[in-house]
């Protein structure tokens, strides 16, 4: 079975979490993913509170719903797309 990958939302920043193992919450995930990209130093030097707002913004979305920053995230490949970027 192949792995369908979503279609990336115009004017959009695409990160890609690789998870040997569930996640309990999606912040802190993917705050410390945005810290180790290079492809976009906005979002490389966000803060924790910048992430924060855009969540509440409802600019970061999986599968083109809007993301939760508590949401668990699976074991596997999960494409996150922040919108605006």
């Amino acid at each position: 079975m192949q792995n369908q990958i979503p279609a990336q939302p115009p004017k959009s920043f695409r990160i890609t979490l690789e998870l040997n193992s569930r996640m309990s919450r999606m912040d802190n995930t993917l705050l410390n993913a945005l810290k180790e990209q290079k492809e976009n130093l906005n979002l490389k030097n966000i803060s924790r509170q910048g992430l924060k707002n855009l969540f509440i913004d409802g600019r970061i979305q999986i599968k083109g719903q809007r993301a939760k920053p508590s949401s668990a995230l699976a074991k596997g490949t999960t494409y996150v797309d922040i919108l605006g970027y």
